[in-house]
């Protein structure tokens, strides 16, 4: 079936077939706008992956009001065990990324605690400077380059940058780091591990493989710098990084332990650069294609900065998903659910819910009150990153306008092969 005809008829979609989310994404659109149509959340079977165990399957919550009212009952709608994959996260990928997105409180709120204590003033004015600093010298080497793939050269980098230099990552350790992130948040995309949609046992062994092996690696040097970090804070000169805050961090006796700490420099590495490359990257593009309202920002950048930033998050909601499992009973806005079940919260069909946000495909930077779940929905998992995101944007988006303002996205973008993140791997840009 062409793109612009799919889908016809509810039958013909398949969220949990890699193929759905090989297609064009005004289908997808077109796919999520008619399951919120329909009168209850509709069930999907789960698909048989090789060396994972299957599920019976889940529902589909589509609706921004299903959404949102799953997200105000986290002790009904658990992020346990699994909240970034629909199966169940084996133990041996849990031991790297089974961090607080995958729990529950009270281990969530505790760890979240210690967290949110170690942004001290200190941290964070340490990472604004960084942030200004990446941002210069990213436009400076992208205006010496010339016309160039954009995400790799401009939107990709900056987070990795700034999370590097918040963590105090060695110089000669950034080009791994950066490798590690692009198979870890494209570990469905045959570019980055040889998975394919129509995977078999091979091709998902090589996938697991290299999970592991990089989460691995990532988990191995966030806890030597932890250890380095002990060392300098005992000896009376510890670094000023964020590393050195969360190992110092004492929040009523508790502390982060090495496995802690590693899992959560991935969680951060990953969530803090998907949100802002594909963000940044979807940005450009949703300028370029809508040019009134690129003049409209550009006539007050930094009166209307604010609600773009908004509007770009809405329209390219960065994490399609996330999963919660019902740990009881519970009428869903008059859906009855049985404990055990699970439930997907699509983020980004939400984001385009008729019933709350006018003309919902349409990029418009004027809205007011715009309440996306490109973060998440109200709840103890709201992104904890939030401020640092929309400063990265903000901070790369001024230097790019201003001083290039006329570069644009050309072509078509080269989108990730996932049913998880809304990213772009590949696109060109020219001013």
């Amino acid at each position: 079936m062409t793109a612009g005809t799919f889908p016809q008829a509810l039958e013909e979609i398949n969220l949990s077939d890699m193929a759905f989310w090989q297609r064009p994404p005004g289908d997808r659109e077109r796919a999520f706008a008619l399951l919120r149509a329909q009168p209850r959340p509709v069930f999907f079977a789960e698909s048989k992956i090789p060396f994972i165990r299957k599920g019976a399957g889940y529902y589909a919550l589509t609706r921004h009001a299903d959404v949102t009212e799953a997200s105000r009952h986290p002790s009904v709608f658990s992020s346990e065990p699994c909240a970034t994959a629909i199966p169940d996260m084996p133990g041996y990928l849990a031991r790297y990324f089974g961090s607080i997105i995958n729990m529950d409180d009270p281990r969530h709120g505790r760890i979240r605690r210690i967290v949110s204590r170690a942004f001290t003033p200190r941290v964070l004015a340490k990472m604004e400077e960084d942030l200004q600093a990446s941002a210069r010298r990213i436009v400076d080497d992208l205006i010496a380059k010339g016309p160039c793939d954009f995400v790799t050269n401009v939107a990709a980098l900056l987070p990795v940058q700034v999370i590097c230099d918040m963590m105090g990552v060695p110089e000669e350790k950034r080009e791994m780091v950066f490798h590690h992130t692009n198979i870890v948040l494209g570990w469905s995309d045959p570019e980055y591990t040889g998975f394919t949609a129509d995977f078999g046992r091979w091709q998902m062994a090589r996938t697991l493989a290299s999970l592991v092996r990089v989460g691995h690696e990532l988990h191995r040097m966030a806890m030597g710098l932890g250890r380095d970090r002990r060392r300098a804070a005992a000896a009376g000169d510890p670094p000023g990084d964020l590393t050195t805050a969360l190992v110092t961090a004492n929040v009523d006796g508790e502390k982060l332990t090495d496995q802690e700490l590693g899992s959560f420099f991935i969680l951060l590495l990953v969530a803090g650069s998907e949100t802002t490359r594909n963000a940044i990257s979807h940005g450009l593009k949703l300028l370029t294609d809508n040019p009134r309202q690129r003049a409209l920002l550009m006539e007050d950048f930094d009166a209307r900065i604010g609600g773009a930033l908004e509007e770009i998050l809405r329209i390219c909601t960065p994490v399609i998903y996330f999963r919660r499992t019902l740990a009881r009973d519970f009428v869903l806005n008059g859906f009855p659910l049985k404990s055990g079940d699970k439930v997907l919260l699509f983020y980004n069909s939400a984001n385009r819910d008729e019933a709350v946000f006018d003309h919902p495909d349409e990029f418009d930077i004027t809205r007011t009150d715009i309440p996306h779940v490109a973060f998440g929905a109200p709840g103890p998992h709201f992104c904890l990153g939030t401020h640092l995101a929309r400063r990265e944007m903000t901070v790369m988006f001024r230097e790019l306008l201003t001083r290039l303002p006329e570069i644009k996205a050309t072509g078509e973008p080269d989108r990730l092969l996932s049913n998880f993140i809304n990213g772009i791997k590949h696109m060109d840009c020219t001013w």
